[in-house]
C-alpha cells in the first residue's frame, strides 16, 4: 500500500473510533499465559531421569547383556540356515531403522 492509501484508510476509520476500557482484561491475560519456568522445570527432570537411567544402564552392564543378545540372536540364525538367505546390507539397513525408531519413540516420551 501507498502512504496516500494509508491516509485515506485512517481518515475512513477515524470517525468511527473509540477507546474500549480494559477494566483489567490484559492483567487477566498476562497471569493466564503459560509458566515458562514449568516447562524448563520439566525439562530438567527429564533429562536427569535420562541421565540416571543411562548411569543405572552402564553400571548394571547393559551394554554388556545387550551385545550378548545380539550375539546370541547371530549365532542362532546361523545356526539354523538361515544366513545363506539373508544379506548382510539388510541386516545393517533393519538394524539402523530399528535404533531410528526406537529413538523416535523415546524422544516422543519427553
Amino acid at each position: 500500500m501507498t502512504e496516500n492509501d494509508d491516509k485515506l484508510i485512517e481518515q475512513f476509520l477515524a470517525p468511527g473510533r473509540r477507546e474500549i476500557a480494559d477494566d483489567g482484561f490484559s492483567r487477566r491475560v498476562v497471569q493466564r499465559l503459560p509458566d515458562h519456568r514449568r516447562e524448563r522445570l520439566a525439562q530438567v527432570w527429564t533429562w536427569t531421569g535420562f541421565a540416571v537411567v543411562l548411569g543405572l544402564f552402564i553400571a548394571l552392564d547393559g551394554v554388556q547383556l545387550l551385545w550378548n543378545a545380539l550375539r546370541e540372536v547371530f549365532v542362532t540364525t546361523i545356526e539354523q540356515g538361515m544366513a545363506a538367505d539373508i544379506d548382510p546390507k539388510s541386516l545393517l539397513i533393519a538394524g539402523v531403522v530399528l535404533l531410528f525408531l526406537g529413538y523416535k519413540k523415546i524422544a516422543s516420551l519427553a
